[in-house]
């Protein structure tokens, strides 16, 4: 159910902040940070929710990701949302009390991509958690105003937060031109197939078959929507008699990138989301064969107005994905515990728990 509408808070704004900092791999620290000062046109956001995405893991586990490597510390998480407590110089669009959903990537506003619309393309794009630059991990953050997001009152932190894994669900989805009627395979039941999943029935697919291999995400496909869902070990796609039209891959795994493009119909789309080896085998004549447009995906733009719509209206719940949450001292946990529990979705991290105020829920 929508949260209850919450009355705005008191502004707090204190000197220091906490942050859970990724010293080394495997070795996170929370230490004590000056509070950051809102420059021009940014706001000031006390930080309420975090969820914690694959690539927080990987940065921790490995301390790199392809050819962004940590090498100074860094603060970790790229999927928050909070209340805007002060203003900075010349900021006008937010008042102080507001929750917010943080997009966590502020483009150059300056390069051909980015005068285009495409700004998630743009080559100077300062994104949180991806090195250098440090991420929501912590008590309060600092914000391009235009990259605050107002939600409805009704809305959860925890829900704003996930608007971020939201926006790839619903960037997948018009990369793959779902439409009323579309018959949709959505491979790998993690918190982005999920959402994909649950924005491909909010676009009007008539038909959205998932799999996966375990059995609690298969059910949770079923419970959020998907009209069936399979398990990839027992089930060969071939053997369902499903032909999309258009196939969102979640998995990352190239095995079943090739296996799903395989069943994609005439004239449909295959979109390549999930992120797993630096290659994945084509079925080439069929790709020509069929005309299938195959694209990948990199994050998303312009997606949080419909985010927002979808997840107000209750046509995607994201409050149910959040099947961990801990405070800011167990940021640790949170980052290692999909590895301890199957059951494990979406880990969320609420810096203000166990704070003097605790924040809103």
């Amino acid at each position: 159910m929508p949260a209850a509408p919450v009355a705005p808070l008191p502004v707090h704004r204190p000197a220091s902040m906490r942050a859970a900092v990724l010293q080394a791999p495997g070795e996170l620290v929370v230490e004590e940070r000056p509070v950051p000062e809102p420059g021009p046109g940014q706001v000031l956001v006390r930080v309420e929710a975090v969820g914690i995405c694959g690539s927080d893991v990987h940065y921790y586990e490995h301390g790199r990701i392809g050819d962004f490597v940590v090498r100074a510390p860094m603060v970790l998480g790229h999927e928050p949302s909070g209340t805007v407590v002060a203003l900075g110089p010349g900021a006008t669009r937010h008042e102080p009390g507001r929750l917010v959903s943080i997009e966590p990537g502020v483009p150059c506003g300056r390069c051909m991509q980015c005068r285009q619309g495409r700004y998630n393309l743009c080559p100077d794009v300062a994104f949180y958690a991806t090195p250098p630059v440090d991420g929501a991990l912590c008590e309060y953050v600092a914000v391009d105003e235009d990259f605050a997001h107002p939600v409805p009152a009704s809305m959860s932190p925890v829900a704003a937060a996930l608007l971020e894994p939201l926006s790839v669900g619903v960037w997948a989805c018009r990369k793959g031109a779902v439409a009323t009627g579309s018959r949709v395979l959505v491979t790998g039941a993690g918190p982005i197939g999920l959402v994909a999943a649950q924005t491909a029935r909010a676009f009007g697919a008539a038909e959205v078959v998932v799999t996966d291999v375990e059995p609690h995400r298969l059910e949770a496909a079923r419970r959020l929507g998907a009209t069936a869902a399979f398990d990839a070990r027992r089930t060969r796609l071939a053997e369902t008699g499903f032909e999309p039209d258009v196939l969102l891959e979640c998995s990352g795994v190239p095995a079943v990138a090739d296996e799903a493009v395989r069943t994609v119909g005439r004239a449909g789309h295959a979109v390549l989301v999930g992120m797993g080896g630096d290659s994945v085998p084509l079925p080439l004549a069929h790709v020509q064969n069929f005309e299938i447009t195959v694209t990948g995906t990199f994050r998303y733009a312009n997606t949080w107005p419909t985010a927002i719509a979808l997840a107000a209206s209750g046509e995607v719940e994201l409050d149910r994905l959040a099947t961990h949450r801990y405070g800011l001292e167990e940021a640790e946990e949170a980052l290692t515990v999909s590895a301890r529990d199957r059951t494990a979705i979406k880990p969320l991290v609420r810096p203000q728990l166990n704070r003097p105020g605790g924040g809103r829920e």
